[in-house]
């Protein structure tokens, strides 16, 4: 119809297969899988240890490759890309969270910070203010110069969000976030992650990977439940849980 607006999912995954070899046997990771999402959609992969969530999660990041199958993110099927355009991929379009933080540890948090901007060729003095400024907006300002040693894991977390969005990616991955801090810090931390993939005139999807239904639901628009590798169920419900409707 003249005048009307189709959404593009930015994420479209199409019969997604993925087998692990180990020794003589095979373990089927994902069995199929096909879903779509939406721009500026905060999604939720809730599935018990082994679920292959982590595995769904690992081939939107470029971290890892389908079988078979098709994984398009903004666009872009993945498998058919180059070693260095995936690096541009993880670079770029994905900012990704991880649950132990994966900071390097000799570095300062504004040197992890600053890092994906390294590698985007940022110059150095404008690299360090972008990283400052993220840093002060995850209100790490005062600590900006300690080493992840030196800091609790909450704040360890506030330098990660920092560095995953300090490219302004249009999809963040977030696998298990919380799963490490205690729950009052848990909450301190996805309600400042969720701000700040609001924040800004950029429509930015959240991929949330978690075994926590509560925090899903809080969180989320909709969510979907792996099962040895299998989609088995999905939800759709308004952002914080309320309304939910089961599909």
């Amino acid at each position: 119809m003249k005048g009307s607006v189709v959404s593009v999912p930015v994420i479209r995954l199409t019969d997604a297969r993925r087998v692990y070899h180990t020794g003589l046997a095979e373990v089927p990771a994902l069995r199929g899988v096909s879903l779509t999402v939406e721009p500026g959609e905060h999604f939720a992969i809730l599935g018990r240890s082994g679920s292959g969530k982590t595995t769904l999660l690992h081939l939107l990041g470029g971290l890892d490759r389908a079988d078979s199958g098709a994984v398009e993110v903004a666009g872009r099927d993945l498998s058919r890309l180059k070693p260095a355009e995936l690096a541009g991929h993880r670079l770029r379009t994905v900012g990704t969270i991880f649950q132990s933080f994966h900071l390097v540890s000799s570095r300062t948090a504004l040197q992890n910070v600053e890092m994906p901007l390294i590698f985007a060729g940022i110059p150095s003095a404008e690299r360090r203010t972008l990283a400052r400024q993220a840093l002060e907006a995850v209100g790490l300002g005062p600590r900006m110069h300690h080493r992840p040693a030196e800091l609790s894991g909450g704040e360890c977390q506030r330098v990660a969000i920092a560095r995953a969005l300090i490219n302004d990616p249009p999809v963040v991955l977030a696998d298990e976030p919380t799963g490490n801090l205690d729950s009052t810090t848990a909450e301190a931390i996805m309600e400042l992650l969720v701000g700040r993939v609001r924040e800004g005139n950029r429509l930015r999807t959240l991929i949330l990977v978690t075994h926590d239904e509560a925090l899903a639901r809080r969180y989320s628009d909709r969510i979907v439940w792996l099962h040895d590798g299998q989609l088995v169920r999905e939800e759709r419900q308004t952002l914080g849980g309320r309304d939910g409707a089961t599909a």
